[in-house]
């Protein structure tokens, strides 16, 4: 028989009292330290007045004298409230104790010391009689999430942060300009794409620097691949072990190679929105902290002036930041990044046809990580002149529009007059001669010198069956032995599909029958904008580190890290879950792939399956076959990563730079617009 439960309140509350028996408590559960009695309900308060004046309690806000109130709760000294009010964003993480050690990691090494350039610009503001408010939003590593699950969030995530970002900077109302400080790969295009979408106020983007080389030490690139060098016997446990540790030569900074997080400091620069020489500065050095307080001084003589985003960010800003990333040699990723900032600032966002009309006319002029040929350092580049010397040898082509107004107050071509003369230019590559005995003119090299070295132009765009939307490839980063005299890269071979990242990285570090074999084409589909559009850098990496993968190609209609290299062909358009053809492909297909890398242009294409014949024509064959049976969906993807893709999927989708186009997305929602 069931016990009947007693109804009298006391029986309940007696019989609940037994079960709860003393028994020992966990040591946290309390404090053992005394001093936490020592305590008081009221305080004095802050000392002084508040600089209020009757006309201005009249006119004043009640959210404008709260502010006031709150500033000198802070301990801002109330006398100096009425000082102009400048913001400092930042995508700070971890947190440092005065002496540089780890109190709480940060996510990456570029967040790290990142507050320190905002106390030099925060100085700085107060010195001048402006008071400076902070605000963080910090942000992943891209290197960290690869090869997991929060990859899903890296590409949203860059919206996620502009959005606050500008809510941050609207949400003090009395700014008068704003200071971005950033370093990697999605928090920095992300304070651009919020510094172009606050047209009325001035801002100045303060690019976080580059970690030094570490000596006898591998690059934060090459590193990456420990595990996969390691499956394949190519390295002892105690060498990945020992070059684990010591690969990043400073605790802050991006990394050492020209991948997304240093060609967006690059592109930062270009733009307009950073002074001359700042990008690729080594992060804690003199010369850094120098930058923040001459870019606190710049905000303040644009707020002074009248100047503001709208003056900076330009069509002509845009198409010189698209030429310096050529000249660079710069990731893929600002293929999406770039039509972001222009439509964030209001602006005709750069279609595929911009890109590789300017690729075409731009050679590249930098020899830096991942491309080649010498393989330099960011911190060389930055030694040589940076991205100023860069717009030197572009200047001379007739590439730039220099009448582009920049955060100096002058336009760029007065800030190159500057620069060709400059003490500051003699001397920094005078150093890197000094430090490391490099020729400044063999990392930034003059066209005809670039030339000559064979070095090929930055991106190539591809069509083809497998491609109707488009592909693209860093074709500046494909090994020159895989080229032909003419610079063409071709392949035909075997499809090897996989539907998920996992099953591709068991199959590249597999020593078994199941292991990749030589002239296989790997696919990996499934990974488009629909799931995140997450990077691979964990297999390009392994591709390009392995002997044995030397020239096996890769496609996917995912994206990859700016450091990857190969003949990798990303951005595959349509994506395999919109009913692309990629999504189609099965084991043993056999595919051709055709990349020029001098006219910047090629094809992928299915050439037949197991049952094509003489007269079958491999468009209908493709068109009419289901998707792949490997092609399942990833129950791992977050709800909000789904809610991104669905929003910039209906704005232009990666091709438009992943934005979301509230016009667009309103129409399809029969909502009206405000009036």
């Amino acid at each position: 028989m069931f016990r009947q439960e007693s109804c009298l309140p006391s029986e309940r509350a007696a019989g609940a009292a037994a079960r709860f028996l003393p028994m020992p408590h966990p040591a946290f559960l309390d404090s053992a330290d005394p001093t936490i009695y020592a305590l008081r309900t009221t305080a004095p308060g802050p000392t002084g007045k508040l600089p209020l004046t009757a006309q201005l309690l009249r006119g004043a806000t009640s959210g404008y004298v709260f502010g006031m109130t709150q500033n000198a709760g802070m301990g801002w000294d109330p006398r100096k409230l009425l000082g102009k009010e400048f913001l400092i964003l930042s995508t700070q993480g971890g947190i440092r104790a005065p002496d540089g050690t780890a109190i709480a990691l940060g996510y990456h090494t570029g967040h790290w010391e990142v507050g320190l350039l905002m106390e030099e610009a925060a100085r700085t503001f107060a010195a001048h009689g402006a008071t400076p408010f902070a605000g963080y939003v910090s942000d992943p590593c891209d290197g960290r999430s690869n090869g997991t699950t929060a990859m899903f969030d890296s590409l949203p995530f860059r919206n996620d942060a502009a959005v606050v970002f500008r809510r941050l900077i609207r949400s003090l109302p009395t700014c008068r300009g704003v200071v971005g400080v950033a370093t990697c790969d999605k928090g920095l295009p992300a304070m651009m794409m919020a510094l172009a979408g606050t047209k009325h106020l001035p801002g100045v983007l303060v690019p976080g620097g580059t970690t030094l080389k570490a000596e006898e030490a591998e690059d934060t690139a090459k590193v990456q691949t420990l595990a996969a060098r390691f499956a394949q016997g190519e390295i002892t446990l105690d060498y990945a072990a020992q070059m684990g540790c010591r690969a990043c030569g400073s605790p802050g900074g991006g990394c050492q190679f020209m991948g997304t997080a240093a060609t967006s400091q690059v592109v930062g620069e270009a733009l307009g929105l950073s002074l001359p020489h700042s990008a690729l500065s080594p992060s804690g050095s003199a010369v850094w902290r120098d930058m923040a307080r001459r870019s606190a001084l710049a905000v303040m003589a644009m707020e002074s002036t009248g100047k503001t985003m709208a003056g900076i960010l330009t069509d002509d800003a845009v198409h010189n930041a698209m030429v310096v990333h050529a000249a660079v040699g710069g990731s893929t990723n600002l293929v999406l990044h770039v039509p972001a900032i222009a439509h964030a600032a209001g602006l005709r966002r750069p279609t595929v046809e911009d890109w590789a009309r300017i690729n075409a006319q731009v050679p590249r002029l930098v020899d830096v990580l991942p491309n080649g040929p010498t393989h330099y350092a960011t911190v060389d580049v930055f030694l040589a002149g940076g991205v100023p010397e860069v717009m030197l040898r572009l200047r001379e082509l007739g590439l730039l529009r220099l009448d582009a107004l920049t955060v100096t107050g002058q336009t760029l071509g007065e800030n190159l007059a500057w620069w060709e003369q400059s003490e500051r230019r003699a001397r920094f590559q005078q150093k890197l001669r000094d430090l490391d005995g490099i020729d400044p003119a063999k990392v930034i090299l003059a066209p005809d010198r670039a030339r000559a070295a064979g070095m090929t132009s930055t991106v190539s765009f591809l069509r083809g069956n497998l491609a109707p939307e488009g592909a693209l490839v860093k074709s500046t980063a494909i090994d020159p032995t895989l080229l032909d005299g003419e610079g063409v890269f071709f392949h035909e071979g075997p499809a090897r599909v996989f539907g998920s990242e996992d099953a591709a990285i068991t199959a590249i570090k597999s020593r078994g029958s199941d292991a990749l074999r030589q002239g296989e084409i790997v696919v990996l589909c499934g990974i488009g904008p629909t799931s995140g559009m997450p990077e691979t850098y964990q297999i390009t990496s392994a591709l390009k580190y392995l002997p044995k993968a030397k020239g096996v190609v890769l496609l996917t209609d995912g994206r990859f890290s700016g450091v990857s290299t190969g003949p990798c062909i990303g951005h595959i358009s349509p994506e395999a879950w919109a009913g692309g053809p990629l999504g189609k492909l099965r084991d043993g297909d056999v595919l051709r792939v055709r990349i020029d890398t001098r006219r910047l242009e090629g094809s992928v294409d299915f050439v037949g399956g197991s049952n094509t014949t003489a007269s079958t024509d491999p468009n209908a064959e493709l068109a009419a076959r289901p998707i792949c049976e490997k092609l399942t969906p990833d129950p791992n993807i977050p709800a909000d990563t789904e809610l991104w893709a669905a929003l910039q999927s209906v704005s232009g989708g990666s091709w438009g730079g992943c934005v979301y186009d509230v016009p667009r997305i309103k129409a399809l929602l029969n909502r009206p617009s405000c009036p």
